[in-house]
């Protein structure tokens, strides 16, 4: 079989909208299995790629999360607040230190020691990005804001503290249904974090 790269080849690429990220409506042929090129039209957005993190305490056996409206749930059907783990995107930064950051911003608490755990395209069928996700410990003296996100940036998140097994009893009963946080949830409970290292 040959490379990938050998197998697609672009023929156009529009640009459908650059307002906040970018939309472009993608014409291209594609070498099938069997030999035969074939003709497809996508759109693809480009966000960027992000970072997510599970703030975890063991001792206490919580997890720091985030609640926050959005808009394209809202409009789909839900009541627009979802309930996540900490995340942003790298805007050209390094994820460990973009997602320190952003759990800085978001949630307020201050974390040094961040452990990369896995990597995942959220959407692949048409979103380019792909999440870094990350854990990391934090107790009481990393708190050093109250966190609820940028005001410039829009953001207006109220901060949650719940008891780990909380949070895995709120995705079972689908009040929590972000793809990231889940993401991350399940890791933590197979992996079971919160037992001594």
């Amino acid at each position: 079989m040959a490379n990938t790269a050998d197998r697609v080849n672009i023929i156009d690429s529009q640009v459908l909208s650059h307002d906040w990220y970018l939309l472009k409506k993608i014409t291209f042929d594609y070498q099938r299995n069997n030999g035969d090129w074939q003709r497809q039209t996508r759109e693809v957005y480009d966000r960027g790629n992000g970072a997510a993190i599970l703030l975890f305490n063991r001792e206490k056996r919580t997890v720091v999360l985030t609640r926050q409206f959005r808009l394209p749930v809202f409009v789909n059907g839900h009541d627009g607040l979802l309930i996540e783990v900490a995340a942003g995107l790298l805007e050209g930064a390094d994820p460990e230190e973009r997602i320190r950051a952003e759990a800085e911003e978001e949630t307020g608490y201050r974390v040094h020691h961040v452990q990369k755990v896995f990597e995942s395209y959220m959407s692949p069928g048409s979103v380019t990005e792909n999440l870094h996700f990350f854990i990391a410990e934090y107790d009481a003296a990393s708190k050093v804001s109250a966190g609820g996100g940028l005001e410039e940036e829009t953001e207006e998140l109220e901060v949650l503290e719940w008891k780990f097994d909380e949070a895995l009893e709120a995705f079972y009963r689908g009040e929590i249904c972000d793809a990231k946080t889940i993401m991350l949830l399940q890791y933590a409970a197979m992996k079971n974090i919160f037992e001594p290292a």
